[in-house]
């Protein structure tokens, strides 16, 4: 049984996660469990990008990604799992796996939405977490 479960989400890919969040609030709803859903925005920390970028200006993107989970939560998790929403920066998988270890996360619930050529270019978001994460993965292809 899982106490805690992260689902993260692409907030671009919304349309891709409907059965990973299905499994995660059967998951949840099963354990009595505790659901994180987060999000990661994009690295406007790293030196080229932040170039681009003044402070004023990553605290306004932020808080509008903030606000586009929140509205995510909002429509599509049911008040009563008293879903916490975090907000992250950087590479995907890295932040998924640092807020998986820091919430002592029992269970990854990922939506696999990757296309072969990002594989081969990229490599996998879910792919990356699943090979390093020290709690189980579920991957649910859409």
């Amino acid at each position: 049984m899982a106490k805690k479960i992260l689902f993260p989400v692409d907030l671009e890919h919304t349309e891709v996660v409907g059965k990973a969040l299905k499994l995660a609030l059967e998951e949840a709803e099963r354990s009595n469990g505790k659901l994180y859903v987060m999000t990661v925005a994009p690295g406007f920390g790293m030196p080229l990008v932040a170039s681009f970028f003044d402070d004023k200006t990553v605290k306004k993107a932020m808080k509008v990604i903030a606000a586009h989970l929140k509205k995510f939560v909002d429509e599509n998790i049911p008040k009563e799992f008293h879903a916490k929403s975090i907000v992250t920066e950087g590479n995907p998988p890295e932040q998924i796996l640092k807020q998986a270890k820091g919430n002592g996360v029992d269970l990854i619930v990922i939506s696999s939405h990757d296309t072969e050529l990002d594989q081969v270019l990229l490599g996998s978001c879910s792919a990356k977490v699943v090979r390093h994460s020290k709690c189980s993965v579920l991957v649910v292809k859409n």
